[in-house]
């Protein structure tokens, strides 16, 4: 199996670590362990055993991750290492050469790759900016055949921030069933929401759901590597043994870490912190970008710490987030690593200082290009 470069994730990865500012993330500041746990939680934690745990998530885990979706039992849920494992197990395990797949636009490319990698035939469907980045069910329809074996979407979506309507969502789930299709929702950005109501799950709604989620991006808990997915029974028992030939188990102390999240308060208490950040950065980034007039467009996210922008001058974005680099030392992520050209996708869940100096140093550049 031959894989293409992922060029989001090799150009983070290079320089993330590196740059003076980065908001090329999507989620919120993490959290500390201190800011995470009480005392005695922490007290506790130190006699966690580090050793091999249960290779599906422990019941105490997968007891808080099924609260999350009702009527989900336990052998329907599948503790991954973060939602990207998950995402990488499903395609593994469900795609075979010649399969007919529709797959959202833009989108995090992790499984666009992982799909023509696996021999799927892929058909792009594209959210339409007009539409308030919602796909065209028109165009989808079109796309959809008997022989169409999934429809893989991310909701709400990266790098957009946009929520499917629930007209699209029912729309999607009558042409996914017309066609016996498997919906694939990437929720990971679930709990995000700027409005502090919760986005819908694709989850009980259509039972040839696969739901994907995980800690990094909501809960602002990206390194415990923590994510799952929830799915018919049998699905998720066939998907077990393709873990085994990767990460095995979740680490002992991030399951530990997971279960005490996914408490009813702790849990609550976390996703109020990210809403609070989002709340209190966004108004700086759209000040910022609407300050330089028509050479910025954008659709306000409803979700996620990101911003997907429309630039109004001739050059290529993964060329301008390079000049960024090594001019100014900020790293954006170019709209071309989503295949769509023309836009930057700005992350504003950073402290509200460094967004500021990050945002001046981008203006130091614009002021040259201008």
């Amino acid at each position: 199996m031959k894989i293409d470069v992922f060029k989001m994730e090799r150009m983070q990865s290079t320089w993330e670590n590196v740059v003076d500012y980065n908001l090329s993330e999507s989620g919120v500041h993490p959290l500390t362990l201190n800011e995470l746990l009480t005392p005695a939680e922490r007290e506790a934690l130190a006699e966690v055993e580090i050793g091999y745990t249960q290779t599906n998530g422990t019941i105490g885990l997968r007891e808080g991750i099924a609260r999350l979706y009702p009527g989900a039992g336990l052998e329907q849920i599948l503790a991954t290492a973060g939602s990207s494992e998950a995402n990488f197990l499903l395609m593994w395990s469900l795609i075979e050469p010649g399969d007919e797949v529709l797959f959202e636009l833009p989108n995090y490319m992790q499984m666009g790759g992982l799909l023509g990698a696996f021999g799927a035939r892929v058909k792009p469907f594209y959210l339409r900016e007009s539409l308030g980045w919602q796909p065209d069910l028109d165009e989808m329809r079109k796309l959809v055949t008997p022989k169409t074996k999934l429809i893989v979407l991310t909701n709400p979506n990266n790098p957009t921030g946009s929520v499917l309507s629930p007209e699209v969502m029912k729309g999607v789930i009558d042409l996914a069933a017309g066609a016996g299709a498997w919906i694939l929702a990437d929720e990971v950005y679930r709990g995000a929401e700027l409005s502090g109501e919760t986005t819908p799950s694709f989850w009980g709604r259509y039972e040839k759901v696969l739901a994907v989620n995980g800690l990094s991006k909501a809960y602002g808990l990206p390194g415990l590597r923590v994510g799952w997915i929830v799915g018919p029974e049998e699905v998720v028992k066939r998907t077990w043994p393709y873990h085994d030939y990767t990460t095995i188990s979740p680490s002992a102390l991030s399951d530990r870490l997971a279960s005490i999240v996914l408490g009813p308060e702790t849990r609550e208490r976390v996703l109020a912190r990210t809403r609070a950040i989002l709340n209190a950065n966004f108004p700086v980034l759209e000040k910022w970008l609407k300050d330089h007039g028509r050479l910025f467009s954008f659709l306000p996210p409803r979700a996620g710490a990101i911003c997907f922008v429309r630039y109004g001058f001739e050059a290529n974005s993964t060329e301008l987030v390079e000049r960024l680099i090594k001019e100014r030392s900020v790293l954006l992520v170019p709209g071309d690593h989503f295949e769509m050209d023309g836009y930057l996708r700005f992350g504003y869940g950073s402290e509200k200082g460094y967004l500021l100096r990050a945002l001046g140093r981008v203006e130091e550049t614009l002021k040259k290009i201008g």
